[in-house]
């Protein structure tokens, strides 16, 4: 393995304090990957099949439905993981995420990451955890998003109405 790649794994926050052992688990199968601002990292509907750790640059979470339109979620640059769809059937993306700027991600074998989770449970329960705080992080900004734009509109109805 790239000792570049091993190093910004193990030094990713995501991963701190993990067992050596469970580090090693976690290169397999990991690679460099870049995009360029606007290209999307996976689209809503997509195989989830990926796990990325966020090096360099910023990646817009979106949700979006084509009569709707598309509603920002949340931001995410270095230090921040993306991608969790990979963990639950049917194993498909329920947002989208787009770069902002370019960006430089570690992408991980989402397929790797359960089988060496369901051989090693020890592994699996740390993973867990730490991707349980990252659903709750998000679910929390989702939930601060849609009451921002329940007050919005609220307003714009007083202003026109009122």
């Amino acid at each position: 393995m790239n000792e570049s790649l091993k190093q910004t794994i193990e030094a990713h926050p995501f991963f701190a304090g993990m067992r050596s052992t469970h580090l090693k688990m976690i290169e397999e199968g990991a690679s460099k990957q870049s995009f360029s601002p606007g290209e999307f990292l996976f689209v809503e509907g997509e195989p989830a099949n990926h796990f990325y750790l966020i090096s360099r640059g910023r990646v817009a979470l979106e949700a979006h439905e084509l009569a709707d339109g598309t509603v920002p979620v949340q931001t995410l640059g270095p230090g921040d993981v993306l991608g969790w769809s990979w963990l639950f059937a049917p194993f498909v993306w329920h947002f989208r995420a787009r770069a902002i700027d370019p960006v430089k991600v570690i992408n991980l074998d989402a397929a790797n990451l359960l089988v060496s989770a369901e051989r090693d449970h020890d592994f699996g329960y740390e993973l867990m955890k730490r991707l349980a705080q990252v659903l709750i992080q998000r679910l929390q900004t989702t939930r601060k998003q849609l009451l921002k734009y329940r007050l919005e509109a609220s307003m714009f109805e007083e202003r026109l109405h009122g």
